[in-house]
């Protein structure tokens, strides 16, 4: 009895530690987030410079654009392999163009282009600033007089902000044409229906939901990476973990802010234009 009680009260006191834990993580976080936008109002000389701006912009955008329009275009395709013969069995085949493009635009695109940056940009920049914080040059720049956050942090989250969007572009204008292959060239469905009816139901408000998601997504990432990198535990394994568990809060930061940007964009949608949209069945 007095066996069980004990194992009861471990059980609670670990699950009281996890809580406490979780929410002065979330309070350091906090603050560590308020400190990037403060130095990002009042440090504009400090983080605008070229020289710290444009390799970030280069590694966050220009490299990872490959990888994003591969993925995009092979995402067009299967979506197109997997909807084609639910669409031919209602004699809807040539509306395969709407329901792509709207799928990728106001979806697909944007998060698979977040979480490609969460995996490839995302822990790269988690674990080289948790290697200078390990390596004390983190304690070299305060030293010195400079703000570590105003020279490392705001340049790398801007960077994620402005070139997630761009990436976005890529995978969903990728995915279009990937789809495009597949719908005319393999399935024999006509190239005017396939590019019509994608003019007609994915319209601005639609690629704008995608970069508004995506920039979110960046400011997410950017914040969410630098934090595990400053605040990484020492040696190697440290700076593993903080690139591991960067990816992973990330990943999951990226879906519950997709579902609440979805529902407030869909609502604003209706109150912007009056109703949802187009849907691949209408008109």
């Amino acid at each position: 009895m007095f066996e069980l009680i004990a194992m009861v009260f471990r059980k609670l006191d670990f699950l009281g530690a996890r809580i406490i834990g979780g929410v002065e993580g979330f309070g350091l976080f906090t603050r560590f987030s308020i400190q990037a936008f403060r130095w990002f109002f009042r440090g504009l000389g400090k983080w605008s410079r070229s020289s710290l701006l444009m390799p970030q912009f280069y590694q966050v955008g220009t490299k990872s654009i490959p990888v994003v329009m591969l993925t995009g275009a092979f995402i067009g395709m299967v979506l197109v392999v997997e909807a084609y013969d639910q669409f031919a069995a209602i004699g809807q085949e040539s509306r395969l163009g709407g329901i792509i493009g709207v799928s990728l635009v106001r979806q697909i695109g944007p998060v698979l282009a977040a979480v490609m940056l969460a995996g490839r940009v995302g822990g790269a920049v988690s674990a080289e600033l948790g290697t200078m914080r390990v390596t004390e040059q983190l304690d070299a720049m305060r030293v010195m007089g400079s703000d570590p956050v105003a020279y490392l942090v705001v340049p790398r989250v801007l960077a994620c902000v402005v070139m997630i969007p761009v990436l976005t572009m890529f995978s969903d204008l990728t995915g279009i044409y990937g789809g495009y292959l597949v719908t005319v060239r393999g399935f024999g469905v006509s190239s005017h229906a396939y590019w019509e009816f994608s003019n007609r139901f994915v319209g601005t408000w639609d690629w704008s939901t995608g970069v508004i998601k995506s920039m979110v997504f960046g400011l997410a990432i950017g914040l969410i990476s630098c934090y595990k990198g400053f605040y990484c535990r020492p040696g190697a394994a440290g700076v593993g973990r903080a690139a591991t568990e960067s990816f992973v809060t990330s990943f999951l930061a990226i879906i519950a802010i997709n579902l609440v940007m979805a529902k407030f964009l869909k609502d604003l949608g209706y109150v912007v234009l009056g109703h949802g949209g187009p849907t691949a069945f209408s008109g």
